[in-house]
């Protein structure tokens, strides 16, 4: 058996350079390997390219990389929660690629399976559609969307072991499946690291094969974008 565990996250991110392209899991500030970003704000790695779902907030997930101004180019389908980022973009000191949800969701599946490229409805007849080549299949036009390139994959799971086998816990799926195996190494985070085999393989949602290296995550915050409740007067 191959063991892909490592120490911890400043082992997990050697090889980091600046200028690199990284997948980050997440939707809003669920799931996101909130330990490999500390680590790459301590690092202090700039010039650098993150393909995300959107941009955490202001203080906390990608906006703490924002805030340093170590990120060049977003590529995201959502920017909203983050005032630093709106700034930057309307500013002209950030790069930003809109991309549609479920488009960014495929570019990375392709990327994970090996394919260049893809055709997809999403976006044609948009600026999302400019410079692209388009083709018509059964009456309806198509625009080709290539796959995502990036050096590391960075994904947050519930539990691994130490083979990469990973489980994912509720709605904190989201984007880190597709992203496992989408670059050129996977980096995974987990909450509870256990030895191989301890692990149901009927519930085990990513293979090991799309992960090079594990760890264990410390102090896990999950912060919660907006908590919306109800006052004490109205929760009868």
């Amino acid at each position: 058996m191959i063991r892909k565990t490592v120490l911890n996250v400043k082992e997990a991110l050697d090889g980091i350079e600046d200028g690199m392209t990284f997948m980050l899991g997440g939707f809003g500030l669920c799931g996101i390997p909130e330990n490999a970003i500390s680590e790459m704000v301590r690092l202090g790695v700039k010039n650098i390219t993150c393909i995300s779902n959107n941009a955490g907030v202001d203080d906390f997930g990608l906006g703490l990389l924002l805030k340093k101004r170590q990120i060049k180019k977003m590529i995201s389908s959502y920017v909203g929660e983050n005032a630093e980022f709106e700034r930057q973009m309307l500013a002209g000191e950030l790069q930003v690629e809109l991309t549609p949800q479920g488009t960014l969701a495929e570019k990375c599946r392709a990327a994970q399976a090996g394919f260049p490229a893809f055709y997809t409805p999403a976006g044609y007849g948009t600026e999302v559609a400019e410079g692209k080549e388009t083709r018509e299949f059964n009456g309806k036009m198509y625009v080709l969307e290539a796959a995502f390139k990036a050096d590391f994959a960075l994904i947050k799971a519930w539990k691994g072991d130490e083979a990469g086998n990973l489980i994912f816990k509720g709605t904190a799926r989201n984007f880190n499946p597709c992203m496992c195996g989408a670059a050129k190494i996977t980096v995974a985070e987990v909450e509870e690291l256990v030895p191989a085999g301890h692990l149901d393989p009927n519930q085990i949602h990513v293979p090991g094969i799309f992960v090079q290296r594990i760890f264990q995550g410390k102090q896990y915050e999950k912060r919660i974008e907006q908590r919306t409740v109800r006052s004490r007067a109205n929760a009868g």
